[in-house]
């Protein structure tokens, strides 16, 4: 895949990552960021359980990236605490 699809895929994985995870987003940047990492771990994942790892702009790959950010967002939240809100 090209860095454009990587960068496609990470928005839509960390954005809805993110409304799963905590109900607001990260900000636009580290979504992106925590979404590309999430389709990484989500392929690698997938890929251990002998399933298919992202593959393209699909729904399937999305529901990997997804799978894969909603982790990372869980570990990114352990390790650095849940923000403060006002």
């Amino acid at each position: 895949m090209g860095i454009l699809s990587w960068i496609v895929i990470g928005l839509i994985a960390g954005f809805i990552g993110s409304k799963i995870v905590n109900k607001s987003g990260e900000g636009l940047i580290r979504d992106i960021i925590l979404g590309i990492v999430g389709a990484f771990v989500g392929g690698w994942i997938f890929s251990m359980m002998g399933a298919t790892g992202v593959s393209g702009v699909n729904l399937y790959s999305i529901f990997v990236a997804v799978v894969g950010a909603i982790i990372v967002l869980v570990a990114y939240h352990a390790i650095f605490g849940q923000r403060a809100t006002a």
